[in-house]
């Protein structure tokens, strides 16, 4: 034994001696996709500084480690350093000589090269990972399921385990099982149920699913003593391929859907909100439906945000009216990839009933006519035709310019009624409501109103919006 130990030091010398200092060395120079190897930088020298080396072979470094031995042969002193670099390399690749400052001098490691093969999948393998789906052609959108499958073999031993899961670009990931175990006669197995829909249409590919392994291991070291060590080593998935097509022009969702509005009561007072509740039920893409808020003329119209639960969307939407008012009907234009027929879902029209209602203000103007029997003793004297046509064309100039200046007194007053009255001057910006000044007026005088708030309008901004509209 001390032969050989001596045979080694005479060999690490020498290498030493050919690398200036530093030699390279690997624990395994082929090795299966998954495994990990340790690259050892064995260095000579009084002075040394560290290299800072993160990656190795393009795969990041997973730990480091730093050995010092001395050694007394024959009353001479030696000492070397030894720098450790666990790595998982994921295609054959050369590892490149590394620089160290030696006492001083720069000094280059050997290169390496590292031969990878792909994993050997046997029934018989101890562990075993797969993905696999009920579907692998899809519309856009459309639903399906990917199961994760991780199988054991029960007389294998795993001091840990740690799962990395697949990547999946360009899906949505709408729900995830917990980890579902259970055993056989032979193997310990765990599964996981995704649930997913494609984003784009085109070649989508999932990523390998990867599951870490610590198994016990050892070796011996220069005093023929068996150490115990740890060791890791990584099992992968396959791959899954979908080829999803897109959706009809016009259409974004996909599935198979049903869907219902719900009022809490169909006579309010006025001004009394009244609640809506919409729910679409089905399997597809729930997350790409929009808001169902309806603009109805001289009706406020408040929308919460969508709630999605598994296959349940439900929105609610509030009403606030002075008269009567139908809200009209929801619909969802979806595509069927069962039937691959374009279908749409939608509900009735609710009439509402609104107490108290004000009236619609209809201006109406009469014309009166007098008749009046004088006698012959008081009738003015006889006209001209043409003294006639101008008296009578003259009286109505005169009516003419009389009602006009009321009517526009009686306007300015109402102007100013309005103005003093947030809701009768809500009810006549909701016209307007495209306009974005206008649409942030609207948004506070309903806040103010339905949300007890007390925030100013900005009097400068009405102003130009009662002229820009002749309100």
């Amino acid at each position: 034994m001390n032969t050989i130990l001596k045979l080694l030091f005479l060999l690490l010398i020498s290498s030493l001696a050919l690398y200036g200092g530093v030699v390279a060395k690997v624990d395994a120079k082929r090795v299966e996709l998954g495994d990990v190897v340790t690259l050892s930088l064995i260095v000579s020298g009084e002075d040394v500084t560290r290299p800072n080396v993160q990656r190795v072979c393009e795969s990041d470094v997973i730990s480091t480690s730093t050995q010092t031995n001395m050694q007394i042969i024959n009353g001479s002193v030696s000492k070397n350093f030894t720098l450790n670099y666990t790595f998982m390399p994921q295609k054959s690749c050369k590892i490149e000589p590394v620089e160290i400052e030696i006492d001083g001098k720069i000094e280059r490691s050997n290169p390496l090269e590292i031969e990878v093969a792909l994993q050997s999948m046997t029934k018989d393998a101890d562990f075993t990972l797969t993905l696999s789906s009920d579907k692998k052609e899809l519309f856009v959108g459309e639903p399906f399921e990917l199961t994760l499958t991780f199988k054991q073999k029960r007389d294998s031993e795993a001091v840990d385990i740690k799962f990395l899961p697949p990547e999946f670009k360009g899906f949505w990931v709408k729900s995830e099982t917990q980890p579902q175990r259970y055993q056989d006669a032979k193997e310990s197995i765990t599964k996981i149920v995704y649930t997913m829909a494609p984003q784009r249409a085109g070649e989508l590919k999932t990523t390998k699913a990867q599951m870490q392994i610590a198994s016990r291991s050892g070796g011996a070291n220069g005093f023929s003593t068996w150490i115990p060590t740890v060791k890791w080593k990584s099992y992968f998935s396959n791959e899954l391929t979908f080829d999803v097509k897109p959706l009809p022009s016009g259409i974004t969702i996909a599935g198979d859907f049903t869907i219902s509005a719900t009022a809490d009561k169909e006579e309010v007072d006025a001004n009394e909100p009244l609640n809506v509740t919409i729910d679409v039920i089905g399997d597809g893409n729930l997350e790409d439906i929009k808001s169902f808020k309806p603009s109805i003329e001289g009706v406020a119209v408040f929308d919460e945000k969508i709630l999605i639960e598994k296959d349940v969307l439900t929105q609610r939407i509030a009403f606030v009216s002075e008269r009567d008012f139908v809200i009209p009907s929801f619909s969802i234009k979806y595509f069927d990839p069962k039937t691959k027929e374009t279908k749409i879902a939608s509900t009735k029209e609710i009439s509402i009933k609104v107490k108290n209602a004000k009236p619609q203000e209809v201006l109406n103007i009469k014309k009166h006519e007098t008749q009046s029997e004088v006698s012959e003793d008081l009738k003015a004297p006889k006209i001209g035709i043409f003294a006639s046509l101008t008296l009578f064309l003259s009286g109505l100039a005169l009516g003419v310019l009389i009602m006009f200046f009321m009517k526009k007194k009686n306007f300015k007053r109402e102007d100013k009624r309005s103005i003093k009255d947030p809701k009768t001057l809500l009810m006549k910006l909701l016209s307007f409501r495209d306009d974005e000044e206008v649409k942030a007026m609207i948004e506070t005088l309903e806040k103010n109103i339905y949300s007890n708030q007390n925030i100013e309008l900005d009097k400068k901004i009405l102003r130009k919006i009662k002229e820009r509209y002749k309100i």
